[in-house]
């Protein structure tokens, strides 16, 4: 009989600081309780599964009777950018961090990617994906050099105008960097950030946008899915941050409503196996951006398609609910947050009103994916199989 599980990551929705958030710059972030501050915050569904109920959760009132399984989720690699955190959810901790450029890349790299590509650099510096075409945008289109820039990420971001750089010559760019970091160099993402307008205060980037991964150290959760012939359905840029690895179909969205509207359709559809969708716009569009209440209204536009699905689901289905990471848009940064993350698991099959507690790594999820699915998978954390099945 065939089973289905839809896993949805909520991109950067972290729910307070961990232990050594201070290591990395972070103490006292939280996520959830910055966003639930606004008067745009309303997710009486995701109350229900069970949110405000999660361990050291005190921003909201509890649920008398949540009907979901839910925790408080650690990350056991060393990081908290989204290449990582995802690797960690199917399976793959990560002892070694990713590299970092706070002050832009070494002059050697930068030479090394205008000899391959032709093209001179401008930039150079972690920037505001939004300020960097705003502040190099004309001279861009004036002399056509690329817009190379950073962030606190491991991330090597190539903007260039769509009227100027077509976007498939971009990613030609692109996968030259992605070829060429490697080693010391070797980032989680190369990112090419088209963008189309005329002149300062115009310009907008736009939805084809594309990242090259780098691919995980090892296999994941879901190359044992694809391997046992199950259903691997990537939403959003999945199929981006692995590399493709594991994947047997990718769905591109253009954000979090559409994104929705793809998993609505895919629980309309027969499939045996997972549906891992990410929901970027919470990260990109809102906690870079330090905007608490476009958080908020996007986080309680979510609950509302999350009730469409909740109707959805058949009976051996399960849902997967968590994050890979934070970025609290109610404090002086704009970087992801090193935070805890929520997990919340339903289905018939599922306890309900079931406190697991905190759990020590985000492998934990893939290795439940998998025993879930009866297919046997290496993971760096067991499965908790045992401590949600009714």
């Amino acid at each position: 009989m065939s089973k289905r599980v839809f896993l949805i990551v909520l991109d950067s929705f972290g729910i307070g600081g961990m232990p050594d958030a201070d290591k990395f710059g972070d103490k006292g972030s939280n996520t959830l309780l910055s966003i639930s501050k606004s008067d745009k915050f309303d997710t009486p569904n995701l109350a229900k599964l069970g949110l405000f109920n999660i361990d050291e959760v005190d921003c909201c009132n509890k649920y008398t009777s949540p009907v979901a399984s839910f925790a408080r989720v650690r990350e056991a690699s060393n990081g908290k950018d989204t290449t990582i955190g995802h690797w960690e959810i199917m399976g793959v901790e990560s002892d070694k961090a990713l590299p970092v450029y706070p002050n832009g890349f070494p002059k050697e790299v930068i030479e090394k990617y205008k000899k391959l590509t032709g093209k001179n650099v401008l930039c150079n510096l972690p920037y505001s994906g939004t300020d960097v075409i705003n502040d190099y945008g004309e001279e861009h289109i004036k002399t056509g050099d690329l817009i190379v820039y950073t962030s606190a990420d491991s991330v090597f971001q190539v903007a260039a105008n769509e009227a100027v750089v077509p976007v498939e010559k971009l990613y030609e760019y692109c996968q030259i960097a992605r070829d060429m970091l490697t080693g010391e160099h070797a980032v989680g993402r190369v990112i090419a950030r088209p963008f189309i307008g005329n002149k300062k205060g115009e310009f907008q980037r736009t939805s084809n946008r594309h990242d090259y991964s780098l691919k995980p150290p090892k296999k994941t959760v879901l190359d044992y899915l694809k391997s046992a012939g199950k259903d691997v359905i990537g939403v959003g840029k999945i199929y981006d941050i692995f590399d493709g690895e594991g994947i047997t179909e990718k769905i591109k969205t253009t954000g979090n409503t559409h994104g929705m509207q793809v998993t609505l359709e895919l629980a309309d559809r027969d499939f045996d196996g997972l549906a891992f969708i990410n929901l970027v716009d919470f990260d990109m569009v809102y906690g870079h951006r330090n905007n608490v209440d476009g958080y908020a209204n996007a986080m309680s536009e979510f609950d509302k398609q999350l009730e469409q699905l909740l109707s959805k689901l058949k009976k051996d289905d399960i849902l997967i609910i968590t994050a890979d990471h934070g970025c609290d848009p109610g404090t002086p940064s704009t970087d992801h947050s090193r935070e805890c993350v929520p997990l919340i698991i339903y289905g018939e099959n599922i306890k309900e009103n079931n406190n697991i507690g905190t759990i020590t790594s985000f492998a934990h999820i893939g290795a439940t994916v998998a025993d879930y699915l009866g297919v046997k998978a290496s993971a760096d954390a067991d499965s908790i199989l045992n401590k949600i099945l009714k």
